[in-house]
């Protein structure tokens, strides 16, 4: 594992060169390596699935921590639509599309219909690793709240592609004979809305309550050794998600509250707790793609390919599209390009492929189809989707530079003592003065250091300032921005 993590970042670095994502080529690094490559044999779903299982906590809680209430909240409505009814649609569009291609005689996939609708669903949801992933790696920035829009539906919406798989795979188990015994219409749907509120509400109110309690306890707690207040943060992770599991309720969602309560509240060595989990989630990241790239056995997945093909097409360029557009209509102010583009950065990545893996594991009646087909999709979507984002962005107009959210010189406060600004000087700023005492400061502003030619300075009041200088500046937080 030491040698195909080392390789897999030199391929990373390699294929970043010409705009791959990283995560496609930690998926083809475990490939290379895998039964059809070098030969490393990996056939273990259980621990493929647990692996990922982990991984997607830190992934969605590091995901949490970095969402902020005051961006989401202008696009609360439509992320949370396209997390629920946008997934709904998308596992019935495609669901259909994909029983038809197996009522033609002549096209080589034979799915029984419940089955076809279970690989949509296993689809359904966009990869919080890919979007966090992608849209971090290229540094992209977007109009109109796309960003933060995107990012909250990729991190909310595995909880309803998750229920839809579960419940998907109990009625596929009870016709094929491996349930206990046929289920009635009627008995489908009361099962799938007791799973659907228990997910949604125990999820939601382990998240709220864990968020908060861990806030508490944080701030509070004292330990001398820094570096364990992160650890410490990652245990209450782990347990907030079997906890919450283990009450029926949606571990992954509850995570994800969890991360965005406590990202929004002060938070002790909260530097360091972001760090920590920044590494974290790079390495989970990078653990469970190459996991999953040892697990597929290429020559079985190229069989599937042209079936996959056409499901891949026809998820990225209609079903994806239909679901956006009709989950958006109650939202007059998105415009039709910000519409076009969320259709487009509908990716699919590790979640697909981890639910994907649940129908193996339970044993379901062409489960082998699945995951082959849902790993090709993942493959097409990366290549296509993950490497034009900055491509349609500029197409659709909605480019825009990343505002600086660290300073450059990399110094921090306590919160509660105030904020950090970086300004660089201009001619113009110096119009009335060189040196800091004839700066026009508002009051409650101090310049700390000053940064010139990739040197620090120490700064007082008779220091000759010139155009370029980088002002590291605190100032209370009671002073107007």
């Amino acid at each position: 594992m030491s040698i195909l993590i080392f390789c897999g970042i030199l391929i990373s670095k390699v294929g970043y060169r010409f705009g791959l994502p990283s995560l496609l080529l930690f998926l083809i690094a475990g490939m290379i390596f895998g039964s059809d490559g070098l030969g490393l044999q990996f056939d273990n779903v259980g621990q493929a699935q647990f692996i990922g299982m982990v991984a997607l906590c830190i992934i969605l809680f590091t995901g949490g921590l970095e969402t902020r209430f005051k961006e989401i909240r202008p696009v609360l409505g439509p992320g949370l639509a396209l997390s629920t009814a946008g997934v709904v649609l998308t596992t019935a569009f495609t669901g259909l599309f994909i029983f038809l291609l197996s009522e033609w005689q002549s096209f080589p996939l034979s799915l029984h219909a419940i089955t076809c609708f279970l690989l949509a669903a296993t689809m359904s949801s966009t990869d919080s690793a890919s979007v966090f992933n992608i849209l971090g790696q290229k540094k992209q920035g977007l109009k109109n709240n796309l960003r933060p829009l995107l990012e909250l539906e990729s991190g909310s919406n595995d909880p309803m592609a998750y229920i839809l798989t579960i419940l998907l795979i109990q009625v596929a188990g009870s016709l094929n004979g491996t349930g206990a015994e046929a289920v009635s219409t009627g008995g489908i749907i009361l099962e799938a809305l007791k799973t659907l509120v228990l997910q949604f509400g125990i999820g939601t109110a382990a998240g709220v309550l864990m968020g908060y309690a861990s806030i508490w306890v944080l701030n509070r707690i004292n330990l001398k050794n820094t570096p364990l207040y992160a650890i410490m943060l990652m245990s209450v992770v782990f347990f907030t998600f079997t906890t919450t599991t283990k009450l029926y309720g949606n571990g992954y969602l509850a995570v994800y509250l969890a991360g965005i309560i406590i990202g929004n509240h002060r938070l002790v060595n909260r530097k360091d707790i972001f760090a920590f989990f920044d590494g974290m989630t790079w390495m989970m990241q990078v653990v469970m793609f190459i996991t999953l790239g040892l697990l597929v056995n290429p020559h079985e997945m190229m069989k599937a390919a042209p079936a996959a093909l056409l499901i891949g097409l026809f998820m990225m360029l209609v079903a994806r599209p239909a679901s956006v557009f009709l989950t958006l209509l109650p939202f007059r102010k998105i415009t039709f390009a910000s519409r076009t583009f969320i259709s487009w950065v509908g990716l699919r990545g590790a979640v697909p492929i981890i639910f994907a893996t649940y129908p193996v594991v339970e044993g379901i009646e062409g489960s082998d189809i699945i995951f082959n087909v849902v790993f090709f999709i993942t493959i097409l979507s990366l290549v296509l989707q993950g490497s034009t984002i900055s491509y349609a962005s500029r197409l659709l107009k909605l480019d825009m530079p990343v505002p600086e959210s660290e300073t450059e010189l990399g110094f921090e406060v306590p919160e509660e003592a105030g904020k950090l600004v970086e300004m660089t000087l201009t001619e113009e700023s110096l119009a009335h003065g060189r040196t800091l005492k004839e700066l026009r400061m508002p009051e409650g502003m101090l310049v700390m250091m000053i940064k010139r030619d990739g040197k620090f300075i120490v700064p007082n009041g008779s220091r000759i300032l010139k155009a370029g200088d980088k002002l590291l500046i605190v100032y209370d937080n009671d002073t107007p921005e």
